[in-house]
């Protein structure tokens, strides 16, 4: 079976292979694709994939883009850490989702799903197609209609939440607790009000894209700040500040000499 995987969260991508191999799908090995960008030259140099699964928010922009600007004829199952709001569009269109953080047993319903529907995707039938294929398939009506619930419940342009693998198990990180970003050692972490740090997937450069910019700011190579944990700042030398945050203990992070003029322009934006 010829899997294609669209996921910017290489530690996702990674739980999705063990969860394949685990279902006896794991040969051949399937590709992980991140952006928008090289999912859609993958899908122009190769044979159309058995299944898809699709994060929505890919490093560069949102899966549908892509869907546009090419016709995928193989089923697809979303995995996505959107919120409630979509999955009566994804189940009205018969498309199997899969909500982060999810396990094994969820994963294994929705492929237990495609399998049931698999010969409805396959194209030169003699006869009408089943009832219900039209729905499972994304066609212009299916993307239409997504699209559409995505506007009207105002569609989140950067990560609500991150998926991030701990030693207890998958854990489910809201942007909204992330006190500020840092990359250390070639390793980014997201860094909560106590401290705790969780690895995230990307670099720090790609990780800013992803975040919104009206909450994150950039303090220097190797640090954003979430802008509702700054408490104070002060001029710190070589014309820097030094940005205490309401972290337990205290924070002080320190701005860079050519960030800073930028960094004040946010802070007032």
């Amino acid at each position: 079976m010829n899997i294609l995987i669209l996921e910017d969260e290489m530690q996702a991508a990674r739980q999705t292979v063990q969860f394949l191999e685990r279902a006896g799908l794991g040969e051949p090995a399937p590709p992980v694709v991140r952006s928008i960008e090289k999912a859609l030259v993958w899908l122009q140099t190769h044979p159309m994939p058995d299944l898809i699964f699709s994060d929505i928010e890919l490093l560069d922009g949102n899966v549908f883009a892509l869907y546009e600007q090419f016709r995928v004829t193989c089923p697809v199952i979303f995995t996505t850490a959107y919120d409630q709001f979509l999955l009566s569009a994804f189940r009205g269109n018969g498309i199997a989702y899969l909500l982060k953080p999810f396990e094994y047993e969820q994963f294994r319903e929705a492929l237990d799903k495609y399998q049931l529907l698999q010969g409805s995707f396959r194209p030169a039938m003699p006869a009408a197609p089943e009832p219900g294929a039209a729905e499972a398939s994304l066609s212009p009506q299916v993307l239409r209609q997504l699209s559409e619930a995505l506007r009207q419940h105002g569609q989140p342009q950067y990560k609500q939440r991150f998926s991030v693998r701990m030693r207890t198990g998958l854990f489910l990180l809201l942007v909204e607790d992330i006190a500020y970003v840092q990359a250390d050692e070639g390793i980014t972490f997201a860094v909560d009000s106590a401290g705790t740090r969780y690895p995230l997937t990307g670099s720090l450069a790609e990780l800013e894209r992803q975040l919104d910019p009206r909450r994150f700011g950039r303090l220097n190579r190797s640090e954003l700040v979430n802008i509702a944990f700054v408490e104070r700042m002060e001029p710190y030398f070589n014309n820097r500040l030094a940005v205490q945050l309401r972290t337990r203990p205290a924070t002080t992070l320190t701005t860079s000499a050519a960030q800073t003029p930028e960094f004040r322009r946010w802070l007032e934006g």
